[in-house]
């Protein structure tokens, strides 16, 4: 029998984990964590080492009765284990330079999770959490699954149908950063702030904003037009700059990743701009974290780095901490996460995953009932359902004609000619982390 908890970081390897392993120390009071194994594959042992010895330095500095293992055995860590958060990406920051830069060459978006590049970070990362969630059924048949492995939505989705593990979470850190930015906006404290979110991961919705139990939606979307006495918030909350009217008569709170969308022209000539001038993100974030490793090896640092911050994922591990807690304790709080919709959000299937705020308790997440989406949102949400669902079957399949299927649908790809070339040049590129469509 155990004393305490039990968590398999899976990818533990990442340069995130220092934030995670921050949050399990401040937590301990209500989440009694006392093992934590960090699994990664052959290519990130080198990694998972340097994360593996900075965790340990991490506990031993706070005090935390919090034992860190690090290994290649899955399995291992996987064993009678009660959380088993997902946070791995297969082929690495090389895999996301190439879903970045190859799109570009045809005039479309790249981007991690958006577009062809969500798509195909999908074909490889699908194949993997299923494997995973065999073994869980096995060595940890209780445990919950919090993914945080990009794309969370599209995932959680693959989970949810094609896997016998129903206690799963997909997790991100965007609602809980959008509404701290709210609540620093208004100068309040973030506990005074509830946002009710629906959507999709990525694609969600703020539908309405309370203070203090009341309703101060109009208040909020006057601030993200710029307009009124807590104007000019803009980027602080979304980090975009939206058209003030487009704001106004959209109604709800956008988030950052609906520019991909909503303002495809002007991301696409940044991200041209940039991508010739500095690189792409993918490139921006392998120098980060060549520097952050670098700095992870200082046997001096024992606590979470500051120049962590500039990586992204702010509040990854509050959030992480935050829904693992509420789970254990039933605490019955709000929290925005991705799981069965249940009936959530009208015109979406109950099977399908949804990005909804949901009660948490110690049988999971219950949604809330957001009923129908406005008007004005609801088609783009199910264009994105309907390209998540199909991105699902492809993965699974290893079909091409239902992968090239996925990538017309997608709004971001301006026709079926251009998505065959893109997917025929992805699929290349990426053939080593594809063996279903291969064969291999």
């Amino acid at each position: 029998m155990r004393n305490g908890l039990k968590i398999a970081v899976i990818g533990g390897g990442s340069s995130y984990t220092p934030e995670l392993i921050d949050g399990l120390i401040k937590g301990q009071h209500e989440l009694p964590v006392n093992e934590v194994w960090l699994v990664d594959v052959e290519e990130g042992k080198e990694k998972l080492t340097i994360i593996g010895r900075l965790a340990q330095r991490m506990v031993s500095k706070a005090g935390a009765p919090i034992t860190i293992h690090w290994t290649l055995d899955r399995q291992a860590a996987l064993k009678e284990a009660a959380f088993v958060i997902t946070q791995f990406r297969v082929g690495g920051l090389a895999a996301r330079i190439k879903d970045e830069t190859i799109p570009l060459k045809y005039d479309v978006i790249g981007q991690e999770t958006n577009g062809p590049g969500g798509l195909f970070k999908a074909l490889r990362t699908i194949p993997v959490i299923l494997d995973i969630c065999e073994e869980m059924e096995e060595l940890c048949p209780e445990a919950w699954l919090i993914n945080f492995t990009n794309p969370a939505g599209i995932v959680t989705e693959a989970v949810l149908r094609h896997s016998r593990i129903n206690k799963v979470i997909g997790l991100c850190n965007g609602p809980i950063s959008i509404s701290r930015g709210i609540a620093a906006a208004l100068n309040v404290e973030p506990a005074r702030v509830r946002i009710d979110f629906a959507g999709l991961n990525h694609m969600s919705y703020g539908l309405k904003t309370a203070l203090d139990g009341e309703d101060i939606s109009s208040r909020v979307i006057a601030m993200l037009a710029g307009r009124g006495e807590d104007g000019q918030m803009i980027r602080q909350l979304t980090g975009v700059e939206w058209v003030p009217e487009f704001v106004e008569a959209l109604g709800v709170i956008p988030c950052g990743y609906h520019r991909y969308y909503y303002q495809p022209r002007t991301m696409l000539a940044a991200m041209k701009r940039e991508a010739a001038q500095t690189g792409t993100r993918a490139e921006v974030v392998k120098r980060l974290e060549d520097e952050l490793f670098a700095l992870y090896q200082d046997p001096n640092l024992n606590v979470k780095p500051k120049q962590l911050e500039g990586r992204g994922g702010a509040y990854y591990s509050e959030a992480a901490v935050q829904l693992m807690r509420s789970i254990y304790t039933d605490k019955r709080d709000i929290q925005v996460v991705n799981t069965r919709n249940q009936g959530a959000i009208a015109g979406i299937p109950d099977e399908s995953a949804v990005e909804v705020s949901c009660v948490i308790t110690k049988e999971g997440p219950r949604p809330l009932v957001m009923g129908e989406l406005p008007v004005a949102v609801r088609g783009l949400v199910q264009q994105i359902k309907s390209f998540e669902r199909v991105t699902v079957e492809a993965a699974v399949s290893g079909d091409y004609r239902t992968a090239l299927l996925a990538m017309v649908i997608n709004p971001l790809v301006p026709s079926d000619a251009i998505a065959k070339q893109i997917l025929d040049e992805l699929l290349e590129a990426h053939r080593a982390y594809l063996p279903r469509f291969f064969g291999d």
